[in-house]
């Protein structure tokens, strides 16, 4: 049994996550979900300007469960968005945390996770881990080719719960993980499918701002020839198009929020969640019904090319992430690929203890901790 008090944090792109763990077992768990309101004021601004709204939020969940920060042998944070490497556990020290508060590969929730995880760490002298970063790099070397030698393309996923879920799908199915093909589907406001074969994630979307399917904020793979035309027509900024790609694309453009449970309910009852975003005078059930079943659509087209690329040998399709509660979204998916493999859910994302087991095995074992 371990002895070790971990607090771990898992910011997202409309939520964040705390958990305190005292050995194996969760003292707490809180989850804070932020509306499209709550966001407003840092539409335009770097990641990083949300860092004191976390931090204090992280903080006052210690707080509110009686919670001394003296007690704490580590912190660790979900990985975030820096150079491509290999899956492992990391101390947020010296190149990294640059790297981190920089967001050197891309502007994304998750560098939060490692800058708040070194500040709270600091307070009391412990270190400061992150684990499976989004930057996560096992592509096949063919998977590298976008048809622009320029802009190759790049591994940025959801690696610590594709990991995770994958070695879950693994159990299930009675083989080691590394004998299975797999595609494994994450969706909260981002959206990634990865080919996992060998233990390797060998072909995924980027998921941070570049192709895939279009997800509750993010445009995915948009016409190309479309896209140059709207970056020099002169009515946009290079701030808006980044927002339509990332933050106010997808199905935020299509529906006014990002929120798929008050999607889920308007659609079903016509009931409107307060401050979700949703106006019924801009857009019926039916408008908002047809937005959704087109990303489902986009995402079963995503899982059909990783099925190709696993050379149609599938040992099964998993669905994970916040989306994967989403009764319209999954079912429509399902009668889509359903045909391919079986499918298996494990919805939501149990993060919080993968991540709270790499920071003891740092601790437990400090020559596994990798260098950045």
């Amino acid at each position: 049994m371990s002895e070790y008090n971990i607090l771990v944090i898992n910011p997202g792109s409309t939520s964040d996550e705390v958990s305190y763990f005292r050995g194996e077992t969760e003292v707490f768990h809180k989850t804070v979900r932020y509306s499209p309101e709550d966001m407003k004021p840092y539409e335009r601004k770097k990641i990083t300007a949300q860092f004191d709204l976390r931090r204090s939020m992280a903080l006052a969940a210690l707080k509110e469960h009686n919670v001394d920060t003296s007690e704490i042998h580590a912190v660790i944070g979900r990985g975030g968005v820096v150079k491509p490497i290999e899956g492992g556990v990391y101390e947020v020290s010296g190149q990294l945390l640059a790297d981190l508060r920089g967001g050197l590969m891309g502007d994304h929730s998750s560098n939060l996770g490692g800058l708040i995880a070194r500040d709270i760490a600091g307070i009391h002298g412990v270190k400061a881990f992150i684990a499976d970063p989004v930057v996560v790099d096992e592509l096949d070397p063919l998977a590298r080719y976008s048809g622009m030698p320029e802009n190759p393309r790049i591994s940025i996923f959801h690696a610590l719960n594709q990991k995770r879920v994958g070695r879950h799908a693994a159990r299930q199915l009675g083989k080691p993980y590394e004998d299975c093909r797999l595609i494994v589907m994450h969706g909260g406001g981002g959206i990634s499918v990865g080919a996992h074969r060998g233990g390797r994630v060998v072909d995924v979307n980027n998921a941070l701002d570049g192709d895939g399917p279009f997800t509750p904020q993010r445009s995915g793979g948009v016409p190309a020839g479309g896209l140059v035309k709207m970056c020099f027509s002169g009515k946009y900024t290079q701030a808006d198009m980044k927002l339509k790609v990332k933050g106010l694309g997808g199905l935020i453009a299509y529906t006014g929020t990002s929120d798929c449970i008050a999607l889920e309910k308007y659609i079903l009852t016509g009931e409107v969640k307060p401050n979700s975003g949703l106006d019924p005078s801009r857009i019926s059930r039916e408008q908002a019904k047809e937005a959704v079943h087109a990303m489902a659509y986009q995402i079963s087209k995503e899982i059909g090319a990783m099925a190709a690329v696993l050379e149609g040998k599938v040992d099964a399709i998993v669905f994970t992430g916040g989306l994967a509660y989403d009764k319209i979204i999954i079912s429509e998916v399902k009668r889509r690929v359903g045909w391919i493999a079986q499918t298996l859910s494990y919805p939501g994302g149990d993060e919080m203890t993968a991540l709270r087991a790499a920071a003891e095995i740092a601790l437990a074992h400090p020559g596994q901790i990798k260098n950045y």
